[in-house]
């Protein structure tokens, strides 16, 4: 029988040529997708990478001005502010996030009755507007007849400005993004729980083990691929938070809980320095670029795989 001819890489002449069939109708399906992330993805991120060297208004033409916004950036005190309250938001919100996600998560990993309806409950949040629950928390946090106030005053505490006070706004949002966003993280620890084996926890068991002990010893170890996506997500929107700070607080009191992506905002939309906000963004993602690059080379001393 005669060989067939096939190529240096070991595919057949024959194969390679219905492969090339078969591309155009490749390119046919895929165009739509590709043209929807060139005009509403792509062409964004380089225009604004453009924008982020020039002086535009939005009214009069676009002036070159190289390395000017980013000296700016540099060299304006609020940038600074709203970085640091950006660091002191995420440092506040993923911590106590994902600890609280990975205790619910382990507590509703359990075959009790009616569990799936609580973590339906518990997801919800997720799911609703951020606008509608950032209103709803405002009116919890009012400080004369609002909710929180008033079950601390059956406690005998004076109301607390909470969104009103430089000492308490922040805490107020960083208390309200851990609890909209605590379903999303459950779910994931939650899938992760379930794809431990069950007889390491019962091997444990017959060796006496506590089940503290099984939490850190098979748990712990097991589950930190999980844990590690869950940071780099957690951290990723922290540095993105917007909406709490526009409908709760307004970058107030005293631009204590101005954030920079609600500086972006403030810069584009009410000043219409579209040059200066875009720079802002690309520094936020130099800066969230940098944080992933860390934490990808923290994941080999701290994750196990097996």
């Amino acid at each position: 029988m005669a060989a067939r001819s096939s190529t240096p890489g070991g595919m057949s002449f024959g194969r390679r040529l219905r492969r090339m069939h078969d591309l155009p109708w490749a390119v046919l399906f895929l165009a739509p997708s590709f043209l929807g992330f060139a005009v509403f993805t792509l062409f964004p991120v380089l225009y604004s990478a453009y924008l982020s060297f020039v002086d535009w208004n939005l009214i009069r033409d676009p002036v070159w001005v190289g390395f000017d916004n980013y000296r700016k950036a540099f060299n304006d005190p609020l940038f600074w502010k709203v970085m640091r309250n950006t660091f002191s938001y995420t440092a506040g919100s993923v911590p106590l996030g994902m600890a609280l996600s990975l205790g619910l998560a382990v507590l509703l990993n359990r075959k009790l009755r009616g569990v799936e309806i609580l973590r339906t409950l518990y997801f919800l949040p997720v799911v609703s507007s951020g606008v509608a629950v950032a209103m709803v928390w405002r009116w919890l946090y009012e400080p004369n007849f609002g909710l929180i106030n008033y079950v601390l005053s059956l406690v005998g505490i004076d109301p607390i400005g909470w969104l009103t006070t430089t000492e308490w706004a922040m805490p107020a949002i960083i208390l309200m993004s851990v609890w909209k966003g605590l379903g999303q993280s459950m779910v994931i620890f939650l899938a992760g729980l379930q794809s431990i084996p069950r007889q390491l926890y019962e091997a444990a068991e017959i060796d006496g083990a506590s089940r503290w002990q099984q939490f850190w010893d098979i748990t712990r170890p097991l589950l930190s691929p999980t844990t590690f996506f869950v940071l780099v997500i957690s951290i990723i929107g922290s540095f993105q938070v917007f909406s709490q700070v526009y409908v709760m607080t307004n970058g107030g009191p005293a631009n204590s809980t101005s954030t920079i992506v609600y500086y972006i905002y403030q810069k584009g939309f009410n000043e219409f320095q579209m040059g200066y906000a875009s720079t802002l963004s690309w520094l936020l993602f130099a800066v969230i670029f940098a944080f992933t690059l860390l934490q990808m080379r923290l994941q080999r001393n701290w994750v196990t795989y097996d």
